[in-house]
């Protein structure tokens, strides 16, 4: 799972400076025919940087979006459940590690990625710096959270770049099984009893902003966006990904005798776009900042575990060496 925070950087003014303009023309002209850039293929350096960023954030949000699915897996109800979701927690555990390997490919190590998501230079999806205090909690993220997660994914599997493509179309076939999970727990809770419908409801009231953040704020105008798209390294906009899960999942959402928590809500019928209320976009910003509820809650649990697990990395580096185990 992951949302699309930007992965524009506005810093660089000319993003083709010093670039061979013989060599841009047939990359260019290589990628306009539908063909794939591989790893050891000629890209320009700016091609190169925005799919590092845009890869390792996927990564790094697919290994902090299990943290708050993951604390659930002792607590869910009966065993059937514990091991599904410890299955789907698994399963994005696995993600990280195949996006990872995408994006070592750029020339970027993962241990520059964790050192850069543990000190915050890089993001990860805003989404999960929320709480999930109920087990409706979980059923939401896992059926909408992962539904909008496949929109983009599916998406961006069409890009330019191989490695990530092969990654994604792997990555997609398992998201599919935790949409269906998901899809289940919410449907089970809402044809359940009051009590299950109200929890499923209010967990639906307090994740839909944060889902409204998560394809990103409204297109605006970007020196580097037409370049991007051009490239295919950013496949569709964000209020183009926003439209199509509207269009998706709003009427499944509604057959459950679910409400959605936005009054202004509608599809416009002639221009067959919806139209939504602002979901405070400054909250958005400042979540990715590291201002929201659980931004250092979830760094300090990666942190935690990079340094309790250096001990087990050195061993597999000089297996021959005694390395003293922790106690605690």
């Amino acid at each position: 799972m992951y949302g699309n925070i930007s992965i524009i950087d506005k810093s660089s003014k000319d993003p083709l400076a010093g670039e061979d303009p013989n060599m841009l023309e047939e990359f260019e002209a290589k990628i306009a025919r539908g063909e794939k850039i591989e790893a050891n293929d000629w890209m320009p350096k700016e091609y190169r940087r925005q799919l590092i960023r845009m890869i390792e954030q996927h990564a790094h949000s697919e290994i902090i979006g299990a943290l708050p699915e993951g604390t659930w897996i002792t607590r869910a109800p009966g065993f059937r459940r514990k091991m599904a979701l410890m299955a789907k927690v698994q399963d994005e555990s696995g993600h990280c590690q195949l996006l990872y390997n995408a994006a070592e490919t750029l020339g970027k190590t993962r241990e520059d990625m964790i050192n850069d998501l543990i000190s915050g230079k890089s993001k990860y999806s805003n989404v999960f710096n929320y709480p999930a205090p109920t087990w409706a909690d979980t059923a939401v993220i896992a059926w909408l959270i992962d539904a909008s997660a496949i929109i983009n994914q599916v998406t961006n599997s069409k890009g330019s770049y191989a490695p990530y493509c092969r990654a994604l179309e792997r990555i997609c076939m398992e998201e599919s099984f935790h949409l269906r999970y998901g899809y289940d727990n919410v449907v089970t809770l809402a044809t359940g009893t009051k009590y299950q419908r109200e929890q499923v409801q209010d967990a639906l009231n307090r994740w839909w902003r944060p889902i409204m953040h998560f394809f990103g704020p409204p297109d605006v105008a970007s020196v580097h966006g037409e370049i991007l798209m051009r490239w295919k390294v950013k496949m569709a906009s964000n209020d183009d990904m926003r439209q199509q899960f509207f269009n998706q999942y709003v009427p499944k959402i509604l057959e459950l005798g679910l409400t959605i928590p936005d009054e202004n809500l509608k599809k416009d019928p002639e221009t067959k776009k919806w139209t939504y209320s602002d979901p405070d976009w400054d909250e958005f910003f400042r979540v990715i900042k590291g201002d929201g509820p659980c931004n250092k809650e979830r760094i300090a649990v990666r942190r935690r575990a990079e340094e309790e697990g250096r001990w087990v990395r050195a061993a597999l580096v000089k297996p021959t060496m005694s390395y003293a185990v922790p106690l605690s």
